[in-house]
């Protein structure tokens, strides 16, 4: 397990602090429970006024251009992310530029665009960029990489979990040629950012933060579940393309979904949340 730092509910055993994760941590408690679970608080207070030198920092390999054309890409019907002037796109910007100062090493990766939204929209700037050093350094290590050999190796080892754990689905994707490569390189990269309905988003992250990556792999075992456990689901999905289509547009299919099918599916994943991750 990740580790949890004893500050945060230091009155609480780990396994209850595990238990709160589980039900859900309070919103009113992000913005102070997710630096704290990822240690990010702790690295924050040990590099006092980093963050803002990285920001006025002189950008010699040109990426703050680069990540200027995409802030507005990231939740554009978001309240903070509608305006070109406003502070949400400005402390995007800030963030993700800080970061390629930060590690130069790596640079920008586009994937990191909504993940930094996501931590924009429930903490401070700085705090923001803290966590998603924590999430690059310590959670997802080669994930932003420019070879992204650590998502890649992650998104080949899924093909041993589906087989064990939704063997139909995963002999369907082995006959249609589909390999989770081709599928959920960006629900990992994104957190899941991109698929899925904001309230279960969040209650992925709080197990993300308190468990690692291992709560991702769960969420994708829910959602090729969803998407091609049942025969008739497999039937529609014929071929390679439509069986991709359904797999990358999950979060469109989660919107069309009937109501009783509806109530099925966020079942499972409430199931899935409250319960001890492998």
């Amino acid at each position: 397990d990740v580790s949890v730092p004893t500050a945060w509910l230091s009155s609480l055993p780990l396994s209850q602090v595990k238990g709160q994760c589980q039900k859900g941590i309070p919103a009113s408690v992000r913005a102070k429970g997710w630096p704290l679970l990822c240690g990010a608080k702790d690295r924050k207070e040990k590099n006092d006024k980093l963050y803002e030198r990285l920001v006025k920092a002189p950008d010699h390999q040109g990426w703050t251009d680069i990540i200027k054309r995409d802030t507005d890409r990231q939740f554009p019907f978001h309240e903070m992310f509608q305006s070109k002037d406003g502070h949400g796109q400005k402390d995007l910007l800030e963030v993700l530029k800080a970061y390629t100062q930060y590690r130069p090493d790596e640079g920008y990766c586009q994937a990191q665009g909504p993940v930094a939204a996501v931590l924009l929209m429930n903490m401070p700037a700085e705090e923001a960029f803290w966590c998603l050093v924590q999430i690059s350094d310590l959670y997802l290590p080669g994930y932003y990489s420019p070879l992204l050999e650590g998502v890649l190796f992650d998104a080949a080892f899924l093909s041993s979990i589906f087989k064990k754990l939704c063997p139909a689905a995963h002999k369907h994707l082995q006959n249609q040629g589909v390999e989770p490569l081709m599928f959920a390189t960006d629900w990992l990269m994104c957190l899941y950012s991109r698929h899925l309905p904001f309230d279960t988003l969040l209650r992925v992250w709080d197990l993300f933060f308190c468990y690692g990556v291992r709560v991702l792999f769960q969420v994708a075992v829910v959602l090729v579940r969803r998407c091609l456990g049942e025969g008739r689901l497999r039937k529609e999905c014929d071929g390679q393309m439509e069986t991709l289509e359904r797999l990358r547009g999950v979060k469109h299919e989660y919107k069309n979904l009937k109501t009783e099918y509806l109530k099925t599916f966020k079942h499972c994943l409430t199931s899935l949340l409250s319960c001890e991750p492998w």
